[in-house]
């Protein structure tokens, strides 16, 4: 106690802490962040609704004087006001705003309040106000009243979405369509289960797969609209929700700058609608650059929804479901308070236009010309009138009574009302007309009496007033849509170089000085498997140390369920040398496994790893003093099955093995599998992108002939990559194949047709089968098995005209032949003659072009014409 004060009593700081931060933090909940169920809105989004309303005359007002009106009802201040205003109107919904207001889209901030000017729309004027039935309180300086809630006959916090940061919690509510929610709404008025999913102004794409109704805990992803200008541009024209065009120009920058993707520049030409333009690195595969852009940059964006709502002052967590069955019930409740206090005015009219008839029209007037005192006449009119009237108070009527029935008693109000009804008025009554206006009033009375006896279809036909009224214009511009998942690894640019130390036990990005074994990228996972049998999966780094004595390393795809590895190794207790088959579809990154049974001295005696399934044949060489009878033989990995990383294996010797050769590479054992070339990039995929080539399988090969006049032999390695503008077919070879060529040889100024077959095997090497002047040129090339082809050329300055049939013309000859002439000098164009094709689903794997065309991959064996230069 205070030696001052003996009564005073003392509050420990952790007590006023404890009091006082409860209090803020109910305060900031309830009066700042979080929006209540009734209307919606936030205080402040209230209070300037209601400021607006009080100024409104169908004009518009500068932003600056609204701000200074809400300031009488709100108490922080006219920076908060302002930026609540701006977000309201660029809501497009309840504010109509002129000047500028900033875009959602750009990132731009508005105009200063003095320069921009506001009003409320029609459909704020028809579903937010009705002060019958708000409820009010004093304003914070007690001068004026303010709504506690707007009446709101709407979803509106659906509609707008919210976002707001209280203490200890906040709340994310997304916005909705428009239409979708009055449809719901009568849904929900009819007993139908209803779902929603966001909308919102800037379109795009959203996978609501794990909304979860907007409740804490969902999630939902977001991806701008990317389309494919042409094979080397990409544009944005639609965004993703809460992401600026600057803050998505930045975030694919950045992702450049780190090599994730490749691109030349970005260009912003935003105006009146989005636009941003990104420009490719020639070569770089649109679809794949589309896959990165999700996956590295702001393109996709995954937004957590929270729907937290003011009930009865304290807040809930809901699922927008249960927010919109509470809002059309409060719709529904205002509703039917709008039609009580009609139904009370209309009686009330009907009351005194009745008693006004009665007095007129049975001259009561006249009694009271012989009154002294007002009091007289008050009582004079008052019994003059029970003579034609039935009141709820008075005696009640008997059968053959003719007397009006009143809705209620007869006031001395009432009366002085009667008495102050002028003598014109009197001596013009007209009582056709004022039958007519008690009919009218009658009718109406019975109608609003209707709508409360019925009042859901009353409610349904106000949201269908809404729709009908307010919905044009208003449909879903964010397209429901599933994502696929995008595996990072797989559309990332290579921007690394793999290296590894075998004997010392180090891979990295870093290490240049060592053995350099492939290009990847700075997110990929690499698989390192030793001699000790072990191995594991790490990310890749700078310098990452996994274990010495190395045997493979490769980069590693999770799920690869092609990749087969076939692996001999020494068990360390039984001496047992064991064979297995296995794949590593899935690991925990940097854990090490055995491949063996794990005990001390095991260690491996043969590993290969083959990216097609593909078995193999090995010879085993024992050790010359073992007592085994046959000490030399052959096991045919296609004898065993494909298991787990962890399987045993089977026994192939009891005996030492001295050596283990490779005699014969093996079919795959997986079966064939589909392969496409990217018509831009120019690599190999199992994705459907591009231009089917066909099904491979082990030992199967891809023919490709280049615009250069030569051909070449390649494997399906999916790192391969190929020049799509300088080929003129790309498929699986077929060693019956006979390629036909129609090409010009410079140095004899003549042109020739040579049919030919593939003699080379040499993989991956350019053989040229026509003449290496460098003015010769290959018009034609094709893999049809009977191709007619037209061709033109000048004569005398004429252009002539011929059709000839390959196969018929010439024999088919070797590689090297120079072929049969055509025409001697240059040809002017050469267009291939189809035959008529059934039509198929299927395309036939690759396709043949000639010199000069435009490859459009979709089209298989596609020969358009070239139009050849003429001198």
């Amino acid at each position: 106690m205070s030696p001052k004060n003996p009564e005073a009593q003392i509050t420990s700081l952790k007590g006023m802490y404890e009091d006082y931060f409860l209090d803020y933090a109910s305060y900031v909940i309830l009066e700042r962040a979080v929006p209540a169920i009734e209307d919606g809105l936030k205080p402040v989004q209230r209070r300037i609704l209601h400021s607006m309303r009080e100024m409104d005359d169908g004009r518009f007002h500068k932003v600056a004087n609204i701000i200074g009106h809400t300031m009488q009802y709100h108490p922080h201040g006219d920076a908060a006001i302002g930026d609540a205003l701006v977000n309201l109107g660029q809501k497009e919904l309840l504010i109509d705003t002129q000047g500028n207001w900033g875009d959602i889209r750009t990132g731009d901030s508005a105009a200063a309040p003095r320069y921009i000017e506001a009003r409320l729309t029609k459909f704020a004027l028809e579903v937010l106000f009705n002060p019958q039935t708000t409820e009010w309180q004093l304003s914070y300086d007690g001068r004026r009243k303010e709504p506690i809630n707007l009446p709101v006959k709407f979803p509106l916090v659906l509609a707008q979405g919210v976002e707001g940061i209280a203490v200890g919690l906040s709340t994310k509510i997304l916005p909705h369509n428009f239409i979708e929610l009055i449809k719901a709404s009568i849904d929900v008025l009819k007993g139908k289960k209803v779902i929603l999913y966001p909308d919102f102004q800037t379109g795009g794409k959203i996978d609501v797969e794990q909304y979860g109704g907007g409740k804490r805990g969902g999630k939902v992803r977001v991806r701008a609209n990317i389309e494919i200008q042409d094979k080397k541009n990409l544009v944005i024209r639609e965004l993703p929700y809460g992401v600026t065009t600057s803050q998505l120009i930045d975030s694919i920058l950045k992702a450049n700058d780190k090599g994730k993707i490749k691109i030349k520049k970005v260009i912003d030409n935003t105006a009146m609608d989005v636009e941003v333009l990104i420009e490719l690195v020639p070569g770089t595969s649109p679809d794949v650059t589309i896959g990165a852009l999700y996956a590295f940059t702001d393109c996709e964006v995954s937004i957590s929804p929270n729907a937290c709502v003011i009930i009865d002052n304290k807040p809930h967590f809901l699922t927008v479901e249960e927010i919109l069955r509470i809002s059309t019930e409060n719709t529904k409740e205002l509703l039917r308070q709008e039609l009580e206090i009609k139904k009370g005015e209309l009686e009330e009219k009907w009351h005194l236009a009745s008693l006004e008839k009665i007095f007129i029209e049975n001259r009561i007037y006249r009694e009271i010309e012989e009154c002294e005192s007002f009091e007289e006449v008050i009582e004079t009119i008052d019994e003059e009138l029970k003579k034609y009237i039935v009141t709820p108070t008075s005696m009640k009527a008997k059968p053959n009574d003719d007397r009006l029935r009143l809705v209620r008693d007869v006031t001395e109000e009432d009366i002085i009302r009667l008495t102050e009804i002028k003598i014109k008025r009197i001596s013009k009554y007209n009582t056709f007309k004022a039958d007519e206006l008690i009919r009218q009033i009658v009718e109406d009375l019975e109608q609003t009496i209707h709508h409360l006896a019925h009042l859901t279809e009353y409610a349904i036909d106000y949201f269908k007033r809404l729709l009908e009224k307010y919905g044009t214009g208003r449909e879903r511009k964010t397209e429901i849509t599933s994502f696929d998942s995008i595996q990072a690894t797989q559309v990332i640019a290579n921007n690394a170089k793999l290296y590894v130390n075998r004997k010392e036990g180090f891979i990295g990005f870093g290490m240049k000085n060592d053995e350099f074994v492939t290009d990847c990228s700075d997110i990929d996972d690499i698989i390192v498997i030793r001699k000790d049998g072990k191995f594991q999966v790490s990310r890749i780094a700078d310098k990452v140390f996994v274990g010495k004595d190395v045997l493979h390393v490769a980069v590693w795809q999770k799920g690869d369920d092609r990749t087969t590895y076939n692996l001999v190794y020494l068990d360390g207790k039984s001496g047992r040398a064991m064979v297995k088959r296995f794949q590593v579809t899935a690991i925990t990154r940097d854990k090490e496994y055995d491949l063996s049974k794990g005990t001390p001295g095991s260690k491996v005696l043969y590993l290969t790893a083959n990216p097609n399934g593909e078995s193999e044949l090995i010879n085993v060489q024992l050790s010359p003093g073992c007592k085994a009878k046959i000490k030399n033989f052959e096991f045919d990995f296609a004898d065993l099955d494909i298991k787990g990383r962890s399987s045993q294996g089977n026994i192939l010797t009891k005996y030492p093995i001295r050596k283990i050769t490779q005699t014969e590479v093996g079919k795959s054992t997986l079966g064939a599998q589909k392969l496409w070339m990217d018509e831009v990039s120019g690599n190999l995929n199992k994705d459907a992108r591009g231009l089917y080539l066909g099904d491979f399988d082990t030992g199967d090969q891809i023919l490709v002939i280049t615009r250069d006049g030569s051909y070449q032999l390649t494997d399906f390695e999916l790192t391969n990559r190929y020049v799509p503008k300088d080929i003129l077919h790309i498929g699986k070879y077929d060693a019956d194949d006979v390629i036909s060529a129609v090409y010009y040889d410079a140095e004899k100024d003549t042109t020739f047709v040579k049919r030919f077959q593939i003699e080379t095997s040499t993989l991956n090497q350019k053989f040229q089968f026509i003449p290496e002047h460098r003015s010769s040129q290959l018009y034609f090339a094709t893999n049809d098995p009977e191709p007619t082809v037209v061709f033109t050329y000048k004569e005398k300055n004429k252009k002539m005209q011929e059709t000839v049939v390959l196969h018929d013309f010439i024999d088919v000859k070797g590689w090297k032949a120079q072929g049969n002439k055509l025409l001697g000098g240059k040809l002017v164009e050469v267009k291939a003659v189809e035959g008529e094709e059934e039509d198929s689903d299927e395309s036939e794997p690759g396709t043949s072009l000639k010199t000069g065309d435009t490859i459009e991959f979709d089209v298989p064996h596609q020969k358009t014409i070239f139009d050849l230069d003429e001198d």
